[in-house]
This record gives structure tokens, C-alpha cells and sequence, in this order.
């Protein structure tokens, strides 16, 4: 991938970054479902940006550990994620139609862990 690419993977996360920040921070009608998604999009495209940097190929999916496994190889530290990528992947789908919803909780954690990562790849990456 060239470095366009690995940009836009990047600027793609910090919208759902600023997406999940903006809508778990609502103070009228805040959108917990949106907060989780955003906050597991904008993960899944720091992953995608990283093994696009390390010119690794990756399925395509939504699966946070699948990515994490392919990511091991260039930065076995990462191992540290797996229990909140857990978390984080089911909400990729979840929250995203009827018969379940997210609440204050799940979107703290959710953006806890999105910042917590995006901190921590964003240096990984150069970025920052």
C-alpha cells in the first residue's frame, strides 16, 4: 500500500474517533449504539492502517483479533489489546439492530478504550 493509502485508512479512524467522542459526550439524545461502533470503527482502522504500513495483507472483516493476530507478527506487544478488542468487536454488529442497545456504560468503555488505543497507535505509527 502506498502511503495515500495508509493516510486515508488514518483519516478514516479519527472521523469515527471524533464520531464516537461526539455522540458518547451528547448531553441530549446521546446515541450510545453510535458511540460503540464509531469507537470499534476507528480501532479497526488504526489496525488496517498499521498492517497496511507493515505491507501485510488482511482479511476483510470486522473481527478486531483476527486483525490483532495479523498485526503480532510485526508487534508481538499488542498481545496486551486482546481482552478489549474482545470487547470492542462485537460491536461492529450488536448495538446495530433491534433487540439490544448499548448504555452510558458500554460507551465509556468503549471510548476509554478506543482513546487508550488510538493514543498508543498514533505514536506507533509516526503520527503526533
Amino acid at each position: 500500500m502506498t502511503k495515500p493509502d495508509i493516510a486515508e485508512w488514518i483519516a478514516k479512524a479519527e472521523g469515527d474517533c471524533a464520531t464516537a467522542l461526539r455522540e458518547s459526550r451528547a448531553r441530549k439524545a446521546p446515541n450510545y449504539d453510535a458511540a460503540c461502533f464509531h469507537a470499534q470503527q476507528c480501532v479497526e482502522k488504526y489496525l488496517k492502517a498499521f498492517l497496511n504500513q507493515r505491507k501485510t495483507s488482511f482479511a476483510k472483516t470486522h473481527d478486531l483479533v483476527v486483525l490483532l493476530d495479523a498485526c503480532l507478527v510485526h508487534l508481538p506487544l499488542l498481545e496486551a489489546w486482546r481482552d478489549p478488542f474482545e470487547m470492542l468487536s462485537q460491536y461492529s454488529v450488536l448495538f446495530r439492530y433491534p433487540g439490544e442497545s448499548a448504555e452510558r456504560d458500554d460507551a465509556k468503555a468503549a471510548v476509554a478504550a478506543m482513546k487508550s488505543f488510538r493514543n498508543e497507535m498514533r505514536g506507533i505509527l509516526g503520527l503526533d
